[in-house]
Order: C-alpha cells, then sequence, then structure tokens
C-alpha cells in the first residue's frame, strides 16, 4: 500500500474543520500535484515541501505524488497545511511510518531550509483538533504558547521538519536551529482608569453602571470636551471579569487576526476604531481567507465608536444584523465564514459638526440644516437599538477647579454591577439568557415577569402616542429590570419605568 493519511484543520471563520491529508505514490510520470480545492497559496506548497524536505535531509519519492484533502468540497486556504502535506508525502514514500501520523494532527507553514514557521489561527484550530477527539497535535515553535492554552491535548511544538519526522520514527539528523519567532507583538492589555477621576458628571456615571450591569447599548452625545470619551475608557473596568470560556473565545479571535496569543486576558476587550474605518475594517472580509474585524474583536467585550456620527451610513448600518444576532457572516464568493459578535455597543457624538450647538456662552455657525443633516447621520433603526441616550454637558468651572473627585470609584461600581448581573442571572437561570439586554421583550411583556398596569401605565402611553416603538417600548423594560437588580428590588415600578423612559429617549412619564 502506497498511501499515507495525517489530519490537518481549515478554518472558516472561528470554526475550524478536520482535513485529512492524503498522500498517494504511482509509478508513473513524476509529479507532485495537491488536489480537494486549494488556494494559490496552498498549491505552492509543492514547492516548499519539496525544498523544505530536500534541505531537512528527507527523501521524497521521485514517482507521482498526489495529496488529496478530504473533504474535497470544503475551500483550503493558507500555508498552515504544508506540514501535514509534508509528512503525509513521507509516509507514503515510506520515510516515516504510516501509522505514527494516523492520529495526529499537524498544522505549520514550511520554510525552505526545513524550519516551520509560525500561522494565525492555530488556537481555534487545536480547539477543532480537541473537539474531533484527537489528542496529539504538532504546531509550530512560535505557536507553542496559545496551542498549550486548550486543555486535554497532547502539544509538540517543533522548530523544524527534521524534528517532526524524527518523533514519528524516522531515521534522519535533527540540526540545532532557532526556531521561527512570531513577529506579531501580543496586544498591550487595556489600561484601565478610575470612575473617580470623573468630576461633575453624576448622571452619566449612574448611566454608565446602568449600561455595565444589564449589557445595555448606550450612546452618549454632547459637546467637546464633556468627557465622553473619558466615560467610555472607563466602562471595561466596571464590567465583571470574562469567564474561562469568554476570554478562550476572545483568544481564538485574536489568533485568527495574526496576534500573538501568549495567555488568556479575563479583561472585556475595548475596540475603537477611528472613525475612517471601512465597513469591511469593521465587518471584517478578505478575498480568500476571511479576517475579523472590529467587530468580531469586540466580542465579550465594548465596541466604541467615537465620534459615531462621522462613520460612513453603510458602515454604521452594518451594525444593525450583528447587534440583534450577536454574529457576523461574511459572505464571498468562495467561502462563508461566521464569526461571534456578542459585543456592547458604545457611541459618542458631538450635537453638530461644530460641536457647539446648545451649548451656554458658545458660538455654533453651523446653519441649521446641516445641524439636522449631522443628527441624522445614526439612522432611526440603529438609534432604537441603543438602549440608553443620554445628553452630557460641560462641567461647570467651579466644580473642574474645586479639586474633589467623584464618589464613585471603580471598585464600588464593579461591585454593584456584579451583584446586579447575579440577580439578573439567578432570575434567567432556567433560561439561555444571562443578562437583562438579551431577554426577548416577549419574555418581559407576557407570562409571570408582566409587570402590573399601574407600573407600565408610563411605558404604555409611551407607546400609544408613537413617541416609542415596540422594540423601544421592550429596551425600556430590560433597562427597568436593570435598575431594579442595582436596588436590589423584586421587580420595577413606576420610578424604575420613569427612569428607564429618562434614559432610552429623555422622555417623561
Amino acid at each position: 500500500m502506497s498511501t499515507a493519511r495525517t489530519w490537518a484543520v481549515a478554518l472558516s471563520g472561528v470554526d475550524g474543520h478536520l482535513i485529512e491529508v492524503e498522500a498517494d505514490v504511482s509509478s508513473q510520470t513524476p509529479e507532485f500535484k495537491i488536489i480537494g480545492l486549494p488556494d494559490k497559496s496552498l498549491g505552492e506548497a509543492v514547492q516548499r515541501v519539496r525544498n523544505a524536505c530536500k534541505n531537512a535531509g528527507l527523501d521524497l519519492p521521485r514517482r507521482r505524488l498526489t495529496v488529496n484533502l478530504s473533504p474535497a468540497s470544503l475551500p483550503k486556504h493558507g500555508a498552515g497545511f504544508d506540514l501535514g502535506i509534508a509528512v503525509s508525502t513521507l509516509a507514503a514514500g515510506g520515510s516515516i511510518p504510516r501509522r505514527s501520523i494516523a492520529d495526529t494532527v499537524h498544522i505549520g507553514e514550511l520554510g525552505l531550509d526545513g524550519r516551520i514557521r509560525p500561522v494565525p489561527g492555530v488556537l481555534p484550530a487545536v480547539f477543532a483538533a480537541a473537539r474531533a477527539g484527537f489528542v496529539r497535535v504538532i504546531v509550530p515553535k512560535g505557536n507553542e504558547a496559545e496551542a498549550r492554552l486548550v486543555p486535554g491535548i497532547e502539544v509538540r511544538a517543533a522548530a523544524s521538519l527534521a524534528e517532526v519526522a524524527c518523533w514519528h520514527g524516522a531515521d534522519v539528523e535533527v540540526p540545532d536551529v532557532d526556531a521561527v519567532a512570531n513577529l506579531l507583538a501580543a496586544a498591550a492589555s487595556e489600561v484601565t482608569s478610575d470612575l473617580a477621576d470623573v468630576v461633575g458628571q453624576e448622571e452619566a456615571v449612574e448611566a454608565l453602571i446602568v449600561a455595565a450591569a444589564g449589557g445595555h447599548h448606550m450612546l452618549l452625545s454632547g459637546p467637546p470636551g464633556a468627557g465622553k470619551t473619558m466615560l467610555a475608557r472607563r466602562l471595561p473596568g466596571i464590567l465583571p471579569p470574562l469567564s474561562e470560556q469568554e476570554a478562550l473565545e476572545v483568544a481564538s479571535i485574536r489568533s485568527l487576526s495574526g496576534e500573538t496569543v501568549t495567555d488568556l486576558e479575563f479583561l472585556p476587550p475595548l475596540e475603537a476604531p477611528h472613525h475612517s474605518a471601512s465597513v469591511a475594517a469593521l465587518v471584517g472580509g478578505g478575498s480568500r481567507a476571511a479576517r475579523p474585524g472590529a467587530i468580531a474583536r469586540a466580542h465579550c467585550g465594548i465596541l466604541f465608536l467615537d465620534e459615531a456620527a462621522e462613520f460612513s451610513r453603510v458602515a454604521l448600518d452594518a451594525l444593525r444584523q450583528p447587534l440583534e444576532s450577536g454574529a457576523i457572516e461574511i459572505h464571498r464568493a468562495g467561502f462563508t465564514a461566521r464569526f461571534p459578535a456578542r459585543f456592547q455597543l458604545l457611541l459618542a457624538m458631538n450635537p453638530c459638526p461644530c460641536g457647539n450647538h446648545g451649548v451656554r456662552g458658545a458660538e455654533c455657525v453651523c446653519p441649521p440644516m446641516a445641524i439636522r443633516r449631522y443628527a441624522t447621520r445614526l439612522s432611526g433603526p440603529l438609534r432604537d437599538r441603543v438602549d440608553i441616550d443620554l445628553q452630557v454637558t460641560r462641567v461647570a468651572a467651579a466644580r473642574a477647579a474645586s479639586g474633589g473627585r467623584s464618589e464613585v470609584t471603580t471598585a464600588q461600581a464593579l461591585a454593584r454591577v456584579s451583584a446586579a448581573r447575579e440577580r439578573a442571572a439567578l432570575r434567567w437561570r432556567s433560561t439561555p439568557w444571562r443578562r437583562n439586554a438579551e431577554v426577548p421583550g416577549i419574555g418581559l411583556r407576557q407570562g409571570a415577569l408582566r409587570l402590573p398596569i399601574p407600573a407600565r401605565a408610563p411605558l404604555d402611553r409611551a407607546l400609544e402616542r408613537g413617541a416609542l416603538t415596540l422594540r423601544g417600548y421592550d429596551r425600556v423594560l430590560r433597562l427597568a429590570w436593570t435598575m431594579a437588580d442595582l436596588a436590589d428590588l423584586e421587580r420595577p415600578g413606576v420610578d424604575e419605568i420613569g427612569r428607564a423612559l429618562h434614559l432610552k429617549r429623555g422622555l417623561t412619564p
């Protein structure tokens, strides 16, 4: 038998698919061919494998070599299949025992000198191997740290093809080579500042705590210098730390982005793209392989769009689908990729292009049409998906010069947020939801959790006069339940409904 098999992983978004790498040697005109829907970079593996084997002191058979990547209907991208192709062809030629490679997953790109280069997406690839029941995976030395984050699987990190062949029983000398390092630096941890640094924005700080407790989307609108960005940068510090599963999901997306992952980060990520970002930069994409955009990188954290009205209308409307579904799908002619995108949206914008509209003592030079056009840069459907729409003002000179700090610290806010989330998780323990912002509106409008008529009367009146849509009605209910959790109440009353209406649209009962 002249056929040998091993395994590799093809990535589609964060989902990994196990690929059987099957090599066959036949007595025909010498040729090396890869079939099974490879892309151009994978088709070039022929020359990389030939040169790597030669320089590692391993001989490929001088006959027809055919490598099949199965299932053939699934598109394969990138150079991460090189190592699997090399060991399967060596095993088919008899240089490596076939049985040794049959239950091992191989991931890595080969250099012409035989060294193994790191590749992006190793963490989700090893996860896929573990879920498929494999117990051993071989990865590049530069990806060792992130591969070892996956529990329950044996990880072997190799610097060269000769080292891998030796592990599988080949009679070859292993050269002493320097492992190829991952040149991309690990992402710097976000430095969180304390809420106590915020002066004179008590209402905004309280709204920020409500947003953190329930996972609500938020819009801060006000003139430059009011502290919108300062408040936004402090939101990750008052969010509870990620669970291990969430931290692994975040690390997988970072790995797919090409970042070096060395350990798990439990602080929720804060992604803040510039307002000149394109739709592809937000959503993600690529012509051959999908790469996560800002929306996916904000998974389990915050997507902060500063100067939101300066983003293109198309880019902003691209947020609507992931806000509802918690995932982003990228469709291309040759593939479809899906990334998780369960994030908390935080928007900040000025009241007009010059920023002085409505500011006492400041002169606004914008014509009325420009002010109206600027305000409508956020579409109605997107605004309707925002739970908290808060106007912030500049701090008075006397308050700013007093030297006093906010009475609320980040530690105190985190304690309140954690307690409120525990109450919500207890209430929803028999459902798939854990935060109030995730609960479908019908679950709050009907059944045992339906509020009595006197409590919801202000909300009903706002819906009847057209001040709220039904989606907005549901979001006010979610806000009211979060406020009740923060106040340790069994259920919201008229006061909570009134405050929620004010935060939603500045409405009064």
